[in-house]
């Protein structure tokens, strides 16, 4: 009897074994069926400078074969057109409210659930590169190598986990380097990795090759550069048009010691200094040989609209030499996946963090409701489950790329995102019941932008600025698609206003962001 107790408890051991050898192996293999996530993005880069939109400013072959191998999503939109707020939306899939990241002032929350949190919870290698601007310290990462706040150009310094590193280099290109190096010590296991961008942002440093390039180019202007802001307050009052806003020194790169055209804006002096010392010698002299004849143009302006119009090609030059250098580096991590047998198996990602004015109204930033900056690129490939070349006309948000990745990797997507998963979409083209009108909500004021809320439908466009002050503007997208002639008081159109309004109720009271009316706040 012993003896068959002995023997007994051994099978029992040894099923224990087997069972848990069994778990490990369906772990493993439940593992392997899971995509590895890339997710890049970069920052201000407009729709308008992605030739799978618009191929009038710049090829961009890299970013549009992500779109031409899966999706380019025709419509995709953001909650909050500021650079940290829209970072928060994307790593929580919720509304600023309601992750506490409602302007470029304050600190997020890393105690909260984020995307990378769930992944890792889930078998996930998680990684994040590049920009962060998210100001407190990265969670839920296994690696993470960020440059402070906005980051440099040229030798960047990064923070390593924690630890100041300088690196010698371009910033597009190093920050690609770190990725590709990470995602190659980590391929054996599925992987996520944020690469973010600090291109094109402000104050749009080229790299040494691309120095010269669009020399030959001559830029025709918006036709609403000269937009006058009639019937709209809002715009009276911002600080980013680019005939008061730009700086000859730091955004137009003229040394500008001793400048005779008058009013010449100096935004930043010292921080042009500042950037200029980065280069080394070398590269120093590349750029001072490359940029003469505009500092002989320049010297040559007698007036303030020649300035102007000299300061938006020399924008447009800058901008688009940034937009190559990214569209490289993702080829680049194209290549790299094509090299290794990693293609089919992995997601990747292109989108801004918001759109941008290029010239558009006479502006440069970003912040406000207007489809500039409201829209942004978004382009997605899984050759695995992805269908090739779909244009999806569909309105997305940056809110819904959490869900979505959750819901491709089979994890189940927490009650309290904010978002839709766009798996279904991406896979059947369309969705019976998707969203047909979008929520926005801006509140920074520097830069002299007001607080504003809105709702986009497929016609119209209403939004409400209500601090600094209480104004309406409506558009008819379909009449006055460039936004140039506020409806919010023609009689013909009350009916319309009273109706986008109770909709405007019905997405905040959905997305629990009440207004008080009453007293004119949230």
């Amino acid at each position: 009897m012993k003896i068959a107790r002995t023997i007994s408890v051994a099978l029992l051991l040894l099923m224990g074994v087997m069972d848990l050898a069994r778990a490990q192996t369906s772990r493993a293999s439940s593992s392997q069926h899971k995509p590895n996530i890339i997710f890049i993005m970069s920052d201000d880069h407009g729709y308008q400078a992605v030739s799978a939109y618009s191929n009038k400013l710049i090829q961009t072959p890299n970013i549009d074969r992500i779109g031409r191998e899966g999706a380019v999503m025709r419509n995709a939109f953001v909650t909050n057109s500021i650079c940290s707020p829209a970072r928060a939306v994307i790593m929580t899939g919720k509304y600023s409210h309601m992750n506490g990241m409602r302007d470029n002032g304050t600190y997020f929350d890393g105690h909260q659930q984020t995307l990378p949190k769930i992944l890792k919870a889930n078998g996930y290698r998680t990684a994040l590169v590049g920009k962060w601007h998210l100001f407190s310290e990265p969670t839920g990462f296994d690696y993470w190598n960020i440059l402070p706040d906005q980051g440099h150009y040229y030798n960047p310094k990064f923070i390593k986990m924690g630890k100041d590193t300088v690196y010698t280099g371009y910033v597009t290109d190093v920050t690609t380097d770190l990725a590709l190096d990470w995602i190659g010590r980590h391929r054996d296991q599925p992987f996520f990795i944020m690469l973010h961008h600090k291109a094109p942002h402000r104050n749009w440093m080229p790299p040494q090759q691309y120095l010269r390039e669009f020399n030959d180019r001559r830029f025709a202007l918006p036709h609403d550069f000269y937009d006058d802001y009639a019937g709209r307050e809002a715009l009276q009052r911002q600080l980013i048009s680019m005939k008061e806003g730009l700086d000859v020194r730091y955004d137009s790169k003229v040394p500008c010691d001793t400048c005779t055209v008058a009013n010449v804006n100096h935004w930043a002096p010292a921080e042009f200094q500042r950037e200029m010392e980065r280069l080394t010698p070398a590269e120093r002299q590349a750029w001072d040989k490359a940029y003469q004849d505009e500092y002989k143009t320049f010297a040559q302006i007698k007036d303030k609209d020649q300035l102007l119009r000299w300061q938006y090609q020399r924008f447009m030059e800058d901008y688009l030499r940034c937009v190559h250098s990214v569209d490289d580096n993702i080829g680049r991590v194209l290549k790299y996946l094509d090299d290794n047998g990693l293609a089919r198996k992995t997601i990747v990602v292109y989108m801004s963090d918001q759109g941008v004015y290029l010239g558009e109204h006479g502006l440069y930033d970003k912040r406000f409701m207007y489809e500039e900056s409201f829209r942004t690129p978004m382009l997605i490939r899984f050759p695995q489950a992805i269908s090739p070349r779909q244009q999806i006309d569909a309105y997305v948000l940056n809110l819904d790329v959490a869900p979505t990745f959750l819901d491709f990797a089979g994890i189940a997507i927490p009650g309290d995102m904010q978002g839709e998963s766009m798996k279904t979409l991406l896979q059947k083209g369309k969705v019976k019941d998707w969203r047909k009108e979008l929520y926005y909500h801006y509140y920074e004021k520097s830069f002299g932008a007001t607080a504003h809320y809105g709702i986009r439908t497929e016609r119209y466009k209403l939004i409400h600025f209500y601090d600094p002050g209480n104004s309406w503007e409506l558009y008819d997208l379909k009449n006055d698609p460039h936004e140039m002639h506020n409806l919010y008081g023609d009689p013909a159109y009350r009916n319309t206003v009273e109706k986008l309004k109770a909709q405007l109720k019905s997405l905040q009271r959905k997305y629990n962001d009440p207004y008080d009316e009453k007293n004119n706040k949230f």
